[in-house]
């Protein structure tokens, strides 16, 4: 049995909303303005080879399903990303086209789920099933990469649904801080 780990980028003042800049946010696209450094591709990388599999929202499942199948690396990243089961939360989305995918309807069936998985069960991105997760009290562990930015604005990772948090560790890559929490 895993920890559900969730993993995201966030900003100084907490924002974790499209860093990558594929959504409609007008600020979107900030994790691109700094550098992660060894470290923290490093850090990525660790994190997904422990992982047993993915967990993700439907948006983030989208953007995943089209970027990753096509990319091939050196380090065995994009292999790693197309190979493992991948469990995706919605309620609109039909079908699962991605290798490996199984559609769920209810963020509370990953109960099940972690208990079956060897390895982390790895959420990324994915803030609505994130809200869902925190509010079920699921969590086990957040690994925050967090920018040197602030956005002043931008939906936020913690909210009214957040459990106490104790600081379990940190790390330095490149120009951002890694960050690890558990209840």
């Amino acid at each position: 049995m895993g920890k559900l780990v969730v993993s995201e980028f966030v900003t100084l003042d907490g924002v974790f909303e499209d860093p990558g800049g594929a959504e409609d946010f007008e600020r979107g696209g900030w994790a691109f303005d700094f550098d992660r450094g060894p470290e923290g591709d490093r850090f990525k990388l660790d994190e997904l080879m422990a992982a047993g599999a993915l967990l993700l929202g439907r948006v983030t499942y989208e953007g995943f399903a089209r970027a990753w199948p096509s990319r091939t690396d050196d380090v065995g990243f994009a292999e790693r990303m197309n190979g493992l089961p991948k469990y995706v939360v919605s309620t609109t989305l039909e079908r699962t086209d991605w290798s490996n995918s199984t559609l769920m309807r209810d963020a509370r069936q990953v109960r099940t789920i972690s208990d079956e998985v060897d390895g982390d069960l790895l959420v990324n991105g994915s803030g609505r099933l994130v809200e869902a997760l925190m509010a079920e009290d699921l969590v086990d562990e957040y690994r925050l990469m967090v920018f040197p930015v602030v956005l002043g604005t931008g939906r936020k990772l913690f909210g009214a649904t957040a459990a106490k948090l104790r600081l379990a560790g940190t790390q330095k890559a490149g120009e951002t801080v890694i960050l690890r929490y558990v209840r």
